[in-house]
């Protein structure tokens, strides 16, 4: 009787990204960069819509997996940013995205809104400047990076 918590145990582990990505074939991933893409450009179309300022697109393949794109943009002041962000998720919601995650409403110096596949930050223009998220983000990641050794700090 004591074996039964443990196999219960190992069939609530869900298998790891890594796991699900190597199980899937090649035609869903495509299909999900499509999926992506046709998402990042319903979001750009509707921060512009919005009257959101400077808007940058960043795509995220290779630097990270947090996302496929990652898209930066400014409203004018803090009311700006809060209805641009609450816009962008109804919009996002009734497009049918499930996971929509929002985070930085209650102050709307800058909200995170989070689809899984995109990522987009609205900000206020002086906290846009202080963190430079897109500078951070744009730069080239050479090509030894991932490769360093854990014995060099």
């Amino acid at each position: 009787m004591r074996d039964q918590p443990a196999k219960d145990a190992r069939r609530l582990i869900r298998p790891t990204t890594e796991a699900a990505r190597k199980s899937s074939s090649i035609a869903p991933s495509a299909a999900k960069a499509s999926d992506s893409a046709a998402l990042l450009d319903d979001i750009v179309q509707w921060l512009d819509d919005a009257k959101a300022e400077d808007i940058v697109s960043i795509p995220l393949e290779g630097k990270s997996a947090l996302g496929d794109f990652m898209v930066v943009a400014s409203g004018r002041n803090d009311r700006h940013v809060g209805a641009i962000a609450e816009q962008l998720r109804e919009k996002i919601k009734a497009r049918g995205e499930a996971r929509v995650r929002v985070e930085g409403l209650n102050a709307c110096d800058w909200v995170l809104i989070d689809t899984g596949d995109v990522i987009v930050h609205v900000f206020r223009p002086e906290v846009r400047e202080f963190y430079n998220l897109e500078k951070m983000w744009q730069a080239e990641i050479p090509p030894d990076a991932g490769r360093g050794e854990s014995s060099q700090h």
